[in-house]
């Protein structure tokens, strides 16, 4: 088995949501990113989808979009982004899902190699850009749920690799010391993928180790439309 990334994939949800509004390259995305997963995902691998999964507001308009995923190849794992106005309970969300996909929210999917685990995250304050007490508050939600999910992991794996999904960056290049690798750093975590960065902003993003764990950005539009493979060596 295989672990695989590939996030913010924006498909529709039943609205006119052309993405190639965003530039040329985001044409077809959904049938690029299908091929290139059928010819590297088997049914045995894993795929995990950090967040911006669908532009539906209510699940109901978000099922064809999931079942256009569950029928590619491999067992998916989700989480929600910001742009997922159609994830309401977590409950609800699991019994819509088809089958080998699973929505977690800060909890803990064992796949056998690894156990995944993860929240949604959000922007987290700078010198440069304080957060509004909105967003702080949101932040330090985000915060609490995280370390929930870590504690989580850190039960289940016994020696195995502990790979975290957050949609949101947890660093960029150039800011590498903040609250959620802090956070994150307190734990045995493996490698963190996460996604909401495209077109100018992908620059900023980290991939890379920092502080001992891999960092792996996965939006599909950085990744040039192609799941990648999560090295667990």
């Amino acid at each position: 088995m295989r672990l695989f990334a590939i996030g913010d994939l924006h498909l529709p949800g039943g609205q006119e949501k052309p993405m190639d509004v965003f530039g040329g390259h985001w044409e077809g995305h959904f049938n690029r990113i299908s091929a290139t997963w059928r010819e590297r995902v088997t049914d045995e691998d894993t795929v995990l989808i950090p967040g911006d999964i669908s532009w539906a507001m209510q699940l109901s308009d978000a099922v064809p979009d999931l079942a256009a995923i569950g029928a590619l190849p491999g067992r998916k794992i989700l989480i929600k982004g910001n742009h997922d106005y159609w994830w309401g309970g977590i409950g609800q969300v699991r019994r819509a899902l088809p089958a080998g996909m699973q929505a977690i929210q800060h909890d803990v999917v064992d796949v056998g190699c690894a156990v995944i685990t993860g929240t949604r995250g959000w922007s987290y304050p700078t010198e440069e850009a304080p957060l509004t007490p909105e967003d702080t508050r949101i932040c330090n939600r985000e915060l609490i749920r995280l370390e929930l999910a870590l504690q989580s992991a850190a039960k289940a794996a016994k020696g195995r690799p502990i790979v975290v999904m957050l949609h949101f960056p947890p660093l960029y290049q150039q800011d590498r010391d903040t609250p959620f690798t802090h956070l994150l750093a307190q734990y045995p975590v493996h490698t963190v993928v996460y996604g909401h960065l495209h077109g100018a902003g992908i620059r900023a993003g980290f991939t890379g180790a920092s502080g001992g764990i891999r960092y792996l950005l996965t939006s599909c539009d950085s990744l040039g439309f192609a799941p990648v493979e999560v090295a667990l060596d």
